[in-house]
């Protein structure tokens, strides 16, 4: 029997142009070499998504594959040498689905010692129990795939893949930073809008336009007090905030002339603003209750992922007590959760990640820390008759991508793990009973 298993997910390798680029490459050599060197009867899982043939839009079928082997002739030429030593089985995802609709790549990919396992899910026996593996996108309704297998079965995310993701991989080499290929970094989908904005803000737009527009930005917050002021002022009926406004400003002579200046301006600036959303705003409402109606954007489907997978964990758990431990990816979000005495896990991803942080002041945009959080989960049986589930992290340095002025307005967010490096559970009761869940709208 296995004495341990090894799972990784979501490596999104390959894709068009700006895409094809892989951060990790060295990381996940290194990972593999080691796997390859181990004295343990062990047996390496990719959970799915280790490619991104969606992100092909310009080759098909088998092609797709060949372009990967010619562009990254290291990494299968060390899959096959990994593979000849521990055993690699592979599952598809939504990105690399096609896995799952040819026979062909089973070939293929026996050529390098990689069993591809054309199953929505696996299982495999650790010490007395059962662990149970998905790569997780049929609990998305976004990307769940009912007739798996079929070739043209492809689920709504499919299109919006090839429309906006692969897209951003042609399109990221033009710009002034090369920052569109981290579209995939960005979950939930619904945070791509503010990250275009704050990148358009700070990298794209003319640097004379950011800096004479910082300024009415930074004193935002400052200037709707300003306006409060002046306009009880303006009214009659208080205007003692106004006088100390104004001998407050006197006191630093020309530079508070200028301050007096910046925020009259900011004054008309934010009257015109006000006048140009509320029709917006109205606009807005109109447009959301139309796609409400259509069945996107709905308020229900931005429920907590977790909880989603949790709910599903739960009903698996209640098909069968002998599963201990449930594995997913999918979300990008790695994580080790015990549901009674079980365990949740989601394996997480290797590709680049984002973080979202508010400005300290103003209404500037916010700015996307980027950091790598690279992993893989170990899942073997203890001598005591438990599943003992490690969490193991590949030390990759963050990129350092942000600029001056977006380190300047904001605090750098510190890294918080909460996943413990170990946890060990033994199922002695009945599973927790199934949960009814909703969607999952926050994937990769």
């Amino acid at each position: 029997m296995t004495d341990s298993y090894y799972l990784i997910s979501d490596l999104h390798i390959g894709g068009d142009e700006q895409l094809g680029h892989v951060d990790f490459l060295e990381e996940l050599l290194s990972f593999l070499r080691m796997l390859e060197t181990t004295d343990e009867d062990a047996e390496l899982i990719i959970n799915g998504d280790a490619f991104g043939l969606w992100e092909f839009t310009d080759l098909d079928g088998l092609d797709k594959f060949d372009a990967l082997v010619d562009r990254y002739p290291e990494l299968f030429e060390q899959l096959r040498a990994t593979g000849g030593q521990v055993p690699i089985t592979l599952i598809p995802g939504n990105h690399d689905y096609e896995l799952a609709a040819y026979s062909e790549y089973v070939d293929r990919l026996a050529e390098f010692n990689v069993t591809l396992r054309q199953e929505i899910s696996i299982t495999r026996d650790v010490g007395d129990y059962v662990v149970y593996i998905e790569h997780g996108m049929q609990r998305d309704s976004n990307n769940q795939i009912p007739d798996f297998g079929n070739p043209y079965a492809n689920p709504p995310g499919y299109f919006v893949n090839r429309q906006i993701t692969s897209r951003a991989g042609r399109l990221s080499g033009r710009g002034k930073f090369n920052w569109l290929k981290d579209i995939q970094a960005v979950t939930p989908m619904t945070q791509i809008p503010a990250w275009m904005v704050s990148n358009y803000f700070y990298r794209e737009m003319s640097p004379w336009l950011r800096y004479v527009s910082a300024p009415f930005l930074f004193l935002f917050n400052i200037g709707f007090l300003y306006i409060l002021a002046f306009g009880l002022d303006a009214v009659g009926l208080w205007s003692l905030p106004m006088d100390l406004v104004e001998r407050f400003l006197e006191l630093f002579g020309p530079v508070g002339m200028l301050v007096d200046l910046l925020l009259t301006a900011n004054l008309a600036i934010t009257v015109v603003l006000i006048l140009v959303a509320i029709p917006l705003y109205v606009l807005g409402r109109d447009v959301r209750k139309t796609l409400w109606r259509f069945g996107i954007d709905r308020p229900e489907d931005r429920s907590s992922t977790g909880e989603t997978y949790l709910d599903g964990a739960r009903a698996v758990f209640a098909s069968d007590p002998e599963i201990a431990v449930f594995v997913y990816g999918h979300t990008h979000r790695p994580s080790v959760t015990e549901v009674a005495d079980r365990v949740v896990v989601n394996t997480g991803t290797w590709l680049k990640r984002l973080r979202r942080v508010e400005p300290v002041f103003g209404v500037l945009p916010p700015v996307f820390y980027s950091w790598y959080q690279l992993n893989y989960v170990r899942v073997s049986a203890t001598e005591d008759g438990g599943v003992a589930v490690d969490y193991e992290v590949v030390e990759k340095p963050a990129p350092n991508e942000e600029t001056w002025f977006q380190r300047l307005v904001t605090r750098a967010p510190k890294r918080e793990d909460q996943i413990p490096s170990r946890t060990v559970v033994r199922p002695t009761s009945d599973p927790v009973p199934a949960a009814v869940g909703g969607s999952d709208q926050e994937s990769g």
